[in-house]
């Protein structure tokens, strides 16, 4: 699939790599939850973007909402504990934030979704990742992010007022921990605005969906 990206001003090589983590700035939140912040840490983040929208087998899902069946306002992979990654660069992220994350999370990121917002109507609404463990414990949930910015949006859980906007994009690095999946909501949200489109790679644990 092609994807019209508009390239990032500070990332224009092709050479896919990863920075360090020291420079995570984690933000706490409420109830146990918080969120770790690192921008631009994949540089070469626009050449991968290419080559995953081109290579990565996309699908369009539909869901059942009350008594209608939509469109899944999105495009997604899934690969799931033991299937290659497209690119070895995300395997190579998911081994150095399993290795970083150890001695809080106890336990290495598995899985790999990816997810395509082809433009500012592509979104995702509020929700926790509580499918599974996630539901009763803590646990982590690792955003890896290419192409133009969005913003990943979070609220209590229960609704109110929009907390914090993170815009992610260019490979840009955000992980909620602690309760956040519980305690917390996060969102994609629709946007008027022109922009381009987006790859989210997220990186979780076993038995977390």
């Amino acid at each position: 699939m092609k994807a019209g990206l508009q390239g990032s001003l500070f990332d224009q090589g092709d050479d896919i790599g990863l920075g360090p983590l020291l420079g995570v700035r984690r933000t706490e939140l409420a109830s146990g939850a918080w969120i770790d912040h690192l921008p631009g840490w994949l540089h070469g983040a626009d050449a991968l973007f290419e080559q995953l929208a081109e290579h990565v087998p996309w699908q369009a899902e539909e869901r059942a909402m009350y008594d209608n069946v939509v469109a899944v306002p999105r495009l997604l992979a899934y690969y799931r504990e033991g299937a290659p990654l497209p690119h070895p660069v995300l395997t190579e992220a998911r081994e150095s934030l399993g290795a970083h994350y150890m001695h809080e999370l106890g336990e290495p990121f598995v899985t790999a979704g990816l997810c395509l917002y082809r433009d500012g109507r592509d979104s995702v609404a509020w929700h926790g990742d509580r499918t599974g463990r996630s539901a009763t414990h803590d646990t982590m949930v690792a955003i890896v992010s290419l192409g133009d910015p969005r913003d990943l949006a979070f609220r209590p859980r229960g609704g109110g007022p929009t907390a914090l906007r993170l815009p992610l994009g260019h490979g840009d690095l955000v992980v909620m921990g602690g309760s956040c999946q519980r305690t917390w909501e996060h969102a994609v949200p629709k946007t008027t605005r022109a922009v381009g489109p987006r790859i989210s790679v997220q990186f979780r644990t076993r038995g977390v969906r």
